[in-house]
């Protein structure tokens, strides 16, 4: 009996040894340990992220205001459609403001569409194209050199620059990039280039640059062309070389080849203005391919033309011309 009793004295204190009010003294004592962790490392915590998310947003705020994407509304700006014109849409843009002849416009687009991420090599040579008709000739040089340093196969963009090189009047370097332009379009072909006018760009040049032969084979090449129209100019700068070598008598069936084909185009003219230039050009030729056939001793040949001039004259009502004209008919007969 003892030992039972002195048993249960044991387990007595493990069954009150549960102490209720201790059930919440693990939180009490978290409490107690965050607090001051909490007021001291916490807010500091806080106060740190909050000056670097202020930093960041104030750096994105001043990029976008200095980018034009942020527009306040005290400003009163709106985000236009042109601002949200894609960069092909630039360049088509660009394009057609070139060909309507609105070139400051055209820049404008082209500029921007060359300013993306990825721009064009047609963007850049259309950009060039605008700068030399508005006289820009060396930012047009930048461009076309641009385009050739993107596409080392871009006939387009090598004959641009010789037309550039042409109006600044440096002929060996136009020269040089028609060669160009005629080795890369037989390596990639485009309709955009038509080989008729190649060569006869090249046969201008050789007769600049007193190339007689070399004119005369590439304005033939150019004139044997079956793509494309032909340019009365071909035959009269044709007739220039021969002239120059003294082949007078191809020279003057060149002068009457140009002739006719005028005479087409002045039937196909759809304005006066331009009727009365072609007149005037048919006039002119009428009168080398006089002197040429006097300096051959074909007199009646020579008077033919001079009184087919002296018409064209009189047409016009061009009273200077005809006057002069008709002195040379009374002098040689």
């Amino acid at each position: 009996m003892k030992n039972k009793k002195s048993t249960k004295k044991k387990l007595a204190p493990k069954k009150t040894s549960k102490p209720v009010s201790k059930k919440t003294s693990p939180i009490t004592k978290n409490i107690e340990v965050v607090k001051p962790h909490f007021n001291a490392w916490s807010l500091s915590i806080y106060v740190y992220w909050f000056i670097i998310i202020f930093f960041i947003s104030a750096t994105f705020y001043i990029l976008g205001r200095s980018h034009g994407i942020l527009h306040p509304i005290t400003n009163n700006v709106e985000i236009t459609e042109e601002a949200l014109i894609k960069p092909n849409q630039y360049l088509n843009s660009g394009k057609e403001k070139l060909l309507a002849g609105n070139i400051d416009e055209a820049i404008s687009d082209l500029t921007a569409a060359i300013e993306t991420d990825n721009p064009s090599v047609d963007a850049f040579i259309l950009r060039g194209e605008a700068y030399m008709q508005s006289g820009k000739y060396n930012n047009a040089v930048e461009d076309f050199n641009t385009a050739v340093e993107i596409d080392s196969l871009n006939s387009v963009a090598f004959y641009d620059r010789a037309l550039l090189y042409t109006r600044m009047e440096d002929y060996s370097s136009a020269l040089s990039d028609i060669n160009n332009a005629l080795a890369a379009r037989a390596v990639r072909p485009n309709d955009v280039l038509q080989l008729r006018d190649i060569y006869a760009k090249r046969g201008q040049l050789n007769l600049w640059l007193k190339n007689w032969d070399g004119a005369i084979a590439d304005y033939t090449n150019s004139l044997a062309r079956p793509e494309g129209v032909v340019n009365p100019s071909v035959y009269a700068e044709r007739a220039e070389a021969y002239t120059a070598l003294n082949k007078y008598k191809e020279a003057a069936n060149d002068y009457m080849s140009a002739v006719r084909v005028i005479s087409e185009q002045i039937q196909g003219a759809t304005n006066a203005e331009a009727r009365e230039d072609l007149s005037r050009r048919a006039m002119g030729y009428f009168e080398k391919s006089a002197a040429l056939n006097l300096n051959m001793g074909d007199l009646e040949s020579a008077r033919s033309d001079l009184e087919s001039a002296y018409t064209i004259a009189v047409a016009l009502n061009d009273v200077d011309n005809i006057e002069r004209l008709n002195k040379l008919i009374s002098e040689m007969r």
